[in-house]
């Protein structure tokens, strides 16, 4: 395979990526052109805000085609049309054969919860310390366990008595990380609802695969009360379902909610306070978890 190095300023990105998907390429991905470097220009913003800018002074795009005459085909195409102006041909090379699906797999490592609670993907070994285990691949939607928010969650679940439990919602589920870790340590009548299809689909498979058994389904699938109420999601859509959320919890369960930055605390206890009090319970790298018990 052979790589087309280019170099494109903003306003000529989207076209010319467009172009070379409709020229065959196998894979096209921009990246800043000054990165590394004193003009290295950040494009990320927090979580829920949008980002400051959408796209660098100068990007490198990178087209990945099956062979040298196939790059030196769009390349020759692509000079000739009035929006490559202002872009610049870095040149072609050859790019080393690789095991794709092996290289993505040993990016994902077990990880560990707690001590003996562990995330480990289909394709690694159990590590001897994990005597309870979420068996969990990257798919369509989000949690793989990586993420602080939802390790939080997990360490949350992890850490509550033997039954304590009991029924268990989890809402805006994704992969069903949260519904699966609750299963595995003894909740019952679990719903899993998300207003993404694909997330209900991931979370079913992702059920079987773990040999646990709960209801997946979108939103309307949560009836009633519950006596652990999980959501991570972020802080903005957490403060618009305060009413929802909160009237999900039985007297005496618990509501634990994820997604926020440590910043955002008083926000979420200021929308919740008509309801319930949330209190921070856990914190990393910049996020909390915030949960509440629900008065008997």
């Amino acid at each position: 395979m052979h790589e087309l190095n280019l170099m494109c300023p903003e306003e000529r990105v989207e076209d010319v990526s467009d172009a070379l998907d409709a020229l065959d390429a196998l894979s096209v991905s921009v990246e800043d052109m000054d990165a590394h470097t004193e003009s290295e220009q950040p494009l990320f913003g927090e979580p829920g805000m949008p980002v400051p800018k959408e796209g660098w002074n100068r990007s490198r795009i990178v087209a990945l085609f099956p062979d040298e005459a196939a790059a030196q085909q769009a390349q020759a195409l692509l000079v000739l049309q009035d929006f490559f102006e202002g872009c610049q041909v870095l040149g072609i090379r050859e790019v080393e054969q690789q095991d794709w699906v092996r290289l993505t797999q040993s990016q994902f490592q077990p990880v560990d919860i707690t001590p003996e609670f562990w995330i480990v993907p289909t394709w690694h070994e159990l590590p001897e310390a994990a005597k309870v285990s979420i068996r969990l691949d990257p798919g369509l939607a989000f949690g793989t366990g990586t993420h602080p928010t939802t390790r939080m969650c997990l360490r949350w679940i992890a850490r509550q008595p033997k039954g304590a439990l009991g029924r268990t919602l989890d809402y805006g589920c994704g992969s069903g990380i949260l519904a699966i870790g609750a299963a595995k340590f003894g909740a019952v009548e679990i719903d899993a609802v998300d207003i993404d299809p694909d997330a209900v689909t991931s979370t079913e498979f992702n059920a079987l695969a773990n040999h646990v058994q709960l209801n997946a389904g979108l939103p309307d699938k949560a009836k009633g009360e519950y006596q652990t109420v999980l959501a991570n999601i972020l802080a903005t859509p957490l403060k618009m379902l305060a009413p929802l959320l909160v009237s999900h919890v039985q007297q005496g369960g618990h509501l634990v909610l994820a997604g926020i930055l440590e910043r955002q605390a008083d926000e979420l206890k200021e929308a919740y306070a008509p309801y319930i009090q949330l209190e921070v319970a856990d914190s990393e790298d910049g996020w909390i978890l915030m949960t509440a018990h629900k008065q008997s």
